[in-house]
């Protein structure tokens, strides 16, 4: 069980938001945090600290006015660590190398592989043959309606008829070396994690896994890792004082 930091950029700054209330129209979402530092200037904390695996994700569709200003910081922070994270947003087969080049240790997809609601394997086996299994994330990022978790997709706004499962871990397990799962609804709240998810997840023997989504507290980094039986990573975002919040990053990242 280890901590994985992150990165989230949108309009062209490092934020931590809300994770369901990010709109496409408008470029708009609830703000926790807004930072006055740059990616790169995590990045750089990020390797000097010896963290490894965290995620930086372009949270602008690539039709907004502000992708490129998020992207460049995504490349900066890449190229600020060569090898030491992963990136996602917007990542499809013609796209992917170029981030890999870029520096990143892996990309993250969701969207380029559920397509129309269901897995698209044709786009899966696009992906592979662009970058390799082993430089494969698959974003299973999910919110819960009538009692089960089902993956969404374009920045967490459109529900697929994909649900999680350990059944779907063990299929997908074979196009990639690791997934992230973002609980969605509880994303950037710091109220308490999925603790349904979680255990869901540990059900299953495979790829590594992180977790994010509600973890605010040492205490509840105690209870999530004995939920999971240390099995998960995790990562925090806007609950940490990196991002404005109570949870100190200094021992979090010095006990995980």
């Amino acid at each position: 069980m280890k901590f994985r930091p992150c990165i989230d950029i949108h309009n062209g700054k490092v934020k931590q938001l809300v994770g369901g209330s990010l709109k496409d129209e408008g470029n708009q979402a609830k703000e926790n945090f807004v930072s006055e530092r740059n990616a790169q200037d995590f990045a750089k904390l990020y390797e000097k600290d010896g963290l490894k695996g965290g995620h930086i994700i372009i949270l602008n569709h690539k039709d907004s006015e502000y992708f490129e200003a998020t992207k460049a910081q995504a490349v900066s922070a890449l190229k600020a660590y060569p090898g030491g994270m992963q990136i996602g947003g917007g990542i499809n087969d013609g796209n992917a190398k170029e981030f890999i080049e870029a520096g990143a240790s892996h990309v993250i997809v969701t969207s380029f592989v559920f397509r129309d609601g269901k897995v698209d394997y044709d786009n899966l086996e696009k992906l592979v043959a662009a970058v390799g299994k082993e430089h494969i994330v698959l974003d299973l990022s999910c919110r819960k309606k009538e009692g089960d978790y089902y993956i969404v997709t374009d920045r967490w706004q459109k529900f697929t008829e994909e649900k999680v499962s350990v059944e779907m871990l063990e299929k997908l397990g074979d196009y990639c070396d690791e997934f992230l799962v973002h609980g969605v609804d509880v994303e950037g709240m710091g109220s308490g994690m999925e603790e349904d998810l979680v255990k869901l997840l540990a059900k299953y023997d495979g790829n590594a896994i992180t977790y994010a989504g509600g973890i605010a507290s040492m205490e509840q980094i105690e209870r999530f890792g004995a939920l999971c039986d240390r099995k998960l990573d995790f990562t925090i975002g806007s609950a940490l004082d990196l991002f404005g919040g109570n949870l100190s990053y200094d021992m979090v990242k010095d006990v995980h």
